[in-house]
């Protein structure tokens, strides 16, 4: 266990095993990890040396998702899962397109919270805003949403590669469910999710792996994920790997053309 110092409390921080947020800050070429996660990032590699482009073009997917959302009249933002911050952060891309933007970013690791100011510089039209809390308790993201965002008016729900480490057991489908149901219509879903479809072998060696060190990996099919969208309208293209999602509002992650990137990303709008 170690201790940061944010504020006017120390932050707990388990380095005891590997943590998602800290293994993706890893593979970005962060500092914000330890070396359990960097021994966990290794053994990713050895599986698929291609894990650090997936990473790349998750950030990438999320900064064309939140400038196409922007450009399309959306103010608020709710980012759960947020990770360890990397530039440019989801409320400067927002406020970017429209200064008077809104954000609330949320996450459950205390590394997170421990690098929060750096997720708090936004500008003096808008607003940005860190909670710590796990997406697994949507009623306290909402209540601590509320502080900060209208709920009356349209928010988009992002949810950029987490999913996949919250297990059918804890009722992911439903987790996004309540949180929607918050939402009034006009609010839109981004999601992008780790899938099984494309390296079977390889995805199969990694959750296990994984599973060994506590961490979980929820791996869902291409049908699977679109289960999140049920009763929401797909923004075109609909469901797509994530780099070719409207790859016209951002630059390209190098690499990501080069073999196959096995996830799947999509927006949608609550009608």
């Amino acid at each position: 266990m170690e201790l940061v110092m944010t504020g006017p409390r120390p932050v707990e921080i388990d380095t005891s095993k590997p943590h998602p947020a800290r293994m993706y800050d890893w593979y970005l070429g962060g500092k914000d990890n330890y070396p359990v996660d960097e021994a966990m990032g290794r053994q990713m590699l050895v599986l698929d040396p291609r894990v650090p482009v997936m990473a790349r073009v998750n950030r990438a997917f999320m900064q064309r998702a939140t400038r196409w959302l922007a450009e399309h009249g959306v103010r608020q933002f709710l980012d759960i899962g947020t990770g360890i911050p990397t530039e440019p952060n989801l409320h400067q891309i927002a406020q970017r397109v429209a200064p008077d933007a809104r954000v609330v970013y949320c996450d459950n690791d205390p590394i997170v919270l421990a690098h929060a100011g750096a997720l708090l510089r936004g500008t003096d039209a808008g607003a940005t805003e860190y909670l710590q809390a796990d997406v697994r308790d949507p009623d306290a993201i909402l209540e601590g949403a509320r502080k900060v965002l209208d709920l009356s008016r349209p928010v988009a729900l992002s949810l950029v590669a987490l999913l996949h480490f919250v297990p059918d057991d804890d009722g992911a489908h439903e987790l996004v469910g309540r949180l929607l149901s918050a939402l009034p219509s006009g609010s839109h879903l981004v999601i992008t999710h780790a899938t099984a479809d494309f390296t079977p072998e390889e995805s199969a060696a990694a959750t296990e792996k994984l599973r060994a060190a506590g961490v979980t990996l929820a791996l869902r099919s291409r049908e699977e994920f679109t289960r999140f969208f049920d009763g929401l309208d797909l923004v075109e293209p609909g469901v797509e790997v994530p780099h070719r999602w409207h790859p016209e509002l951002g630059d390209p992650v190098p690499g990501q053309e080069e073999g196959v990137i096995p996830g799947y990303g999509a927006v949608a709008r609550k009608p």
